[in-house]
């Protein structure tokens, strides 16, 4: 099971990067999706806590209450989900600010029009007990999925105490061979994401070193449509971010939120106490988040300098080959004209 890559472009047509949270056969308990609907927008989604409240929306009919026809798609494989927005064949997916730079500077045209959440700890370095500090990990074997984000976090805490991945040995594998391999004691370090960090843990004398909850506003998630659909059909993409937060609403609700719970553990394919072990990891982004989020500003806090500093390192590390516009990246009217419909509607 493979999470978030940064490297989408590139591996588009290598193998496969699985983003299946939770292999048990629990997954088999989830509530299947509606039957598609070959009228209604094909939104996709994958095993990340940031992006299973869509599951929520489709079981609880919040996107009927937001007026809008979904056709909800589950993609086990990351990867897949990327390449079928990509391909034309859905209209907006839940996918990293990599990956959308990394498409757009593949030649797609993309839009991102939410936020979803940030990575606040979900995404961490995991070492083993002869490790104290990021500079012990000079000359030692760091397993990670090549191209994934957690492998952007670690280039960041080592640039951070100004070392870089020539020195370390760097183990690619994929994240949960990752895990694996570091529970066995074949490498020294492993970077991993939820719920794989709760896997590479049981290695004894383990423990986390960094985590995204470090870096701000490094590893974001958002809701990203085709800009043919958004010039389009606008009406329907305000409709489904109106939906994203009218189900956080839901969520929010003390006698839903136990419900809503269960309904994404289920998606998750873990228990609802793994579940919430989870919870603090990724800060799901409201709508005050978001408005702050898509202005300018001077920190990863801010989606503008996030993207500048993304494509820098996806440029410089050789992942894409080409500079991208970034100009036209982000369209926050939908957030905005949600912020005010619920401000009429409390004055």
């Amino acid at each position: 099971m493979k999470r978030r890559s940064v490297l989408t472009s590139s591996l588009l047509f290598c193998a496969s990067l699985s983003l299946t949270v939770g292999c048990s056969d629990r997954s088999t308990s989830i509530k299947p999706l509606a039957t598609p609907n070959p009228n209604g927008t094909k939104l996709g989604f994958s095993a990340w806590p940031g992006w299973f409240p869509w599951q929520v929306a489709q079981e609880k009919e919040l996107f009927q209450q937001a007026k809008v026809d979904v056709d909800l798609q589950w993609f086990g494989n990351y990867l897949d989900s990327i390449a079928a927005l990509n391909n034309g064949k859905i209209d907006a997916n839940s996918q990293t600010l990599a990956d959308t730079i990394s498409s757009i500077a593949a030649g797609k045209d993309l839009v991102v029009v939410l936020t979803n959440d940030n990575s606040t700890g979900n995404d961490k370095l995991i070492i083993s007990e002869q490790i104290k500090s990021v500079k012990d990990l000079k000359g030692k074997k760091v397993a990670a999925e090549e191209g994934t984000v957690d492998h952007f976090l670690l280039v960041q805490a080592l640039k951070k105490v100004g070392m870089t991945m020539k020195d370390i040995i760097f183990v690619p594998l994929e994240t949960s061979k990752a895990a694996d391999a570091f529970v066995a004691g074949q490498v020294d370090a492993v970077a991993v994401f939820a719920p794989f960090t709760t896997k590479a843990l049981k290695r004894p004398g383990s423990r986390e070193l960094f985590s995204s909850k470090d870096f701000p506003g490094s590893i974001s998630d958002h809701l990203v449509f085709t800009r043919k659909f958004v010039t389009a059909h606008p009406e329907k993409v305000q409709a489904i971010v109106d939906s994203w937060f009218m189900t956080l609403d839901f969520i929010k609700m003390g006698r839903n939120r136990d419900d809503a719970d269960l309904i994404m553990s289920k998606r998750a394919g873990v228990s609802m106490a793994e579940y919430k072990d989870y919870l603090d990891g990724t800060k799901i982004f409201s709508v005050e988040d978001n408005l702050e989020a898509f202005k300018a500003g001077n920190d990863n806090t801010y989606l503008p300098q996030a993207a500048a500093e993304t494509s820098k390192f996806l440029f410089d590390n050789g992942l894409v080959k080409t500079q991208v516009d970034l100009s036209k990246l982000f369209d926050d009217r939908f957030v905005k004209a949600y912020a005010a419909k619920i401000k009429a509607a409390q004055s």
